[in-house]
């Protein structure tokens, strides 16, 4: 039997997915490495969690919502392991954090009441930019450590799919200047994840690529909008794959792998 680890964060995880099985870390029973593990018969250890960053996965326990912690994700790494899939980065140069601190700004009675103590604080550009620089390095380092504890793993890394329209719409409230902002960080940040692969011989899915066409608000999206839902109960977060973009990141992975 294939053993296939699963690394990430929310965008492998599959907050609001049904079935989620793991509420604390968003984890959904339909997730693109649950898809893609059932169409090619792999055995699967899914450790992705909602949040996670860099570090997370590296050698930090995560902190949850729920209170508690998860182990690093890297913990999980058996070292007779076939494959690995990874989709981290966006959290540690706040991408979604910016997303909905903007979407906030446009719309705040979108959001949750209780969302302004934490959407409405301010946009850092220069720490996100900084960030971003310094994500190929470390997403590269990451597959290093991989490496380490699974010798003869294929690496795979797996990008976000893309978020932000080519213009807004009433499921994107956004200003032009924050759109293209948020545009901007998507883009470094598919181009840090593709150095990334690049620089430690890493293999890379382009989900951001092919998902071009189903940003949020398109006539067949493959994320949520600016919707929220009871996340420790299961319910959606905004700006997140859907079951759709699940199961095309799936299709994706399964072709390549193929």
């Amino acid at each position: 039997m294939t053993t296939y680890v699963a690394l990430g964060s929310s965008f492998a995880a599959g907050p609001g997915v049904d079935p989620i099985v793991v509420p604390a870390c968003g984890r959904s029973a339909r997730n693109y490495p649950a898809l893609a593990a059932e169409r090619l018969g792999y055995d699967l250890v899914d450790v992705t969690s909602g949040g996670a960053t860099v570090d997370d996965v590296l050698s930090r326990p995560q902190p949850l919502l729920t209170g508690g912690s998860v182990p690093p994700q890297l913990d999980a790494l058996v070292p007779d392991a076939d494959l690995v899939t990874v989709t981290v980065g966006g959290n540690d140069v706040d991408y979604l954090l910016t997303l909905l601190r903007c979407s906030y700004r446009a719309d705040p009675a979108g959001a949750p009441e209780a969302a302004g103590a934490f959407f409405g604080t301010s946009i850092d550009a220069a720490a996100v930019d900084a960030a971003l620089a310094a994500l190929p390095a470390r997403l590269a380092g990451l597959v290093d450590a991989v490496r380490q504890r699974a010798p003869r793993a294929r690496v795979v890394l797996v990008d976000y799919v893309t978020v932000v329209p080519e213009q807004g719409t009433a499921a994107f409230p956004m200003s032009e200047e924050h759109r293209v902002l948020c545009a901007g960080i998507g883009r470094r940040l598919e181009a840090a994840t593709a150095t990334a692969a690049r620089d430690a011989g890493a293999e890379l899915v382009a989900a951001s690529a092919v998902s071009r066409e189903h940003a949020v608000g398109s006539g067949d999206p493959w994320l949520t909008g600016w919707e929220f839902g009871d996340l420790l109960a299961g319910g959606v977060a905004p700006y997140h794959p859907n079951a759709a973009g699940m199961r095309a990141v799936a299709d994706l992975l399964v072709a390549h792998l193929s």
